[in-house]
C-alpha cells in the first residue's frame, strides 16, 4: 500500500458534492475492483482495498451524514473482515459487492430523474 492519497481530486472537496448513494456507490466500484482480483492479482487486490478505504474515511469525514455515520462505520468494519478472511463476521467481498450494487443502481437513478420545474419546461408546461 502506497499512503499516497489515491483520490486527490475527490478529497479536495468534489467528494462533499456527491449524494450518500454516490460516494457508497463509489466505494462499491472498489468493492467490486477488489473482489474480482482476489486471488489471482496481489498488486490489483490491495491497491483496490486501499482506494476503498480511502473512500470510506472521505464518507466517514462528511458531515452531512450524521446519523448514517454508524451504517458507514458498519459496512468499513465489514469490508475490512471480509479482506483480511471473514474471520470475525463471517463477511465476503461477493456479498459486499451486492450491498454496494444497490447504492450504484440508486445513484444511477437519481441522475436519470429530471427534476420536476425543468421537466415540465420542456413538456411545456412551465415558460
Amino acid at each position: 500500500m502506497s499512503g499516497q492519497i489515491q483520490h486527490k481530486t475527490l478529497a479536495e472537496g468534489r467528494w462533499y458534492e456527491l449524494t450518500l448513494a454516490e460516494q457508497m456507490g463509489n466505494i462499491g466500484s472498489e468493492v467490486s475492483r477488489a473482489r474480482l482480483s482476489q486471488g489471482k492479482n496481489d498488486a490489483r487486490f490491495w491497491g483496490a482495498v486501499e482506494r476503498g478505504l480511502e473512500l470510506f474515511n472521505l464518507t466517514l469525514r462528511d458531515s452531512r451524514w450524521g446519523e448514517r455515520r454508524k451504517e458507514i462505520s458498519r459496512a468499513y468494519e465489514v469490508f475490512c473482515d471480509a479482506v483480511l478472511g471473514g474471520e470475525v463476521y463471517n463477511s465476503d467481498l461477493e456479498s459486499l459487492d451486492r450491498y454496494f450494487m444497490n447504492f450504484a443502481l440508486l445513484a444511477m437513478g437519481q441522475r436519470l430523474k429530471p427534476s420536476a420545474p425543468e421537466d415540465a419546461k420542456k413538456n411545456g408546461k412551465i415558460k
